[in-house]
């Protein structure tokens, strides 16, 4: 079936964005919205919406993390996950305690509103950053990616050509031991909701135990030339899979990160 064009698509019902981030408009003490990155798409104004959990403090200096979601429009699992997330942190404080999260649960307002992959202007906002893309979303997102020079950057997707979780790795190697290190048990929390994809080629690359080391030009990352480079780790669930287990699956994988990451800097404090 032909997919729709812009002008066909404005006649069509939008997935109100608004009401997707209704949970997150419980008051809390941890949770605060910032202001949101405006940009306009076909004279219509949207804004990034952006959310900031600061956890109790720990003993050192906060760790800033980034997670990102729905930056493909059609993938409202991985906004979902993040959504529970956010909201058992407001529950349970404790378990990011001395994080500072940042959190991006629609990067691709246009694309959520049409349930489509790509924004409206049927460009893939993840295979724009640093290419000097004139897409608004990718720049406002690479503002904040040099901005905040994240700790740690995670993204969230569901694809719907895998049946089983996966993550790909950073292609840096001062940071991809340490994102390693991460995946592998995020991957293993959430095999207690879904399987994890043990194929030895997934979306075209090589993979060892559903970790690939290769990934896509353009995605969403660090910029080059940080001189203490993020992990970064972008967390695949199957799409066809039931949505509650997609979103228990993203949960458990991002409790995890921070559990493992705590772990790691009380052993080796200079990480």
């Amino acid at each position: 079936m032909k997919p729709p064009s812009n002008f066909a698509r404005t006649l069509l019902p939008r997935r109100p964005i608004a009401s997707f981030l209704e949970p997150l408009e419980t008051a809390s003490p941890y949770l605060i919205r910032q202001p949101g990155l405006s940009f306009e798409r076909n004279g219509e104004p949207y804004k990034l919406p952006c959310y900031r959990f600061v956890g109790p403090r720990g003993g050192d200096d906060a760790i800033c993390i980034g997670i990102f979601a729905a930056i493909h429009g059609d993938e409202l699992e991985s906004g979902l996950g993040l959504l529970r997330f956010l909201e058992g942190l407001i529950q349970h404080p404790e378990s990011a305690q001395g994080f500072v999260i940042h959190a991006y649960p629609v990067c691709n307002p246009t694309g959520f509103e049409d349930a489509t992959r790509h924004a409206r202007n049927g460009r893939d906002l993840n295979r724009e950053f640093w290419r000097s893309s004139s897409e608004p979303e990718v720049c406002l997102l690479e503002e904040e990616l040099q901005r905040h020079r994240f700790h740690g950057i995670v993204s969230l997707h569901c694809d719907d050509t895998s049946h089983g979780l996966y993550g790909f790795l950073s292609g840096r190697r001062a940071s991809a031991v340490l994102s390693a290190s991460l995946l592998e048990p995020a991957l293993r929390a959430a095999e207690e909701f879904l399987p994890r994809n043990f194929d030895p080629q997934i979306d075209g690359f090589h993979a060892r135990g559903g970790v690939l080391s290769s990934c896509y030009d353009g995605v969403l990352r660090a910029p080059d030339g940080l001189e203490q480079p993020p992990f970064e780790i972008t967390f695949e669930t199957p799409h066809l899979a039931p949505v509650a287990r997609q979103v228990e699956a993203f949960n458990a994988a991002l409790l995890s990160i921070l559990a493992e990451y705590r772990q790691l800097l009380a052993h080796a404090p200079n990480l």
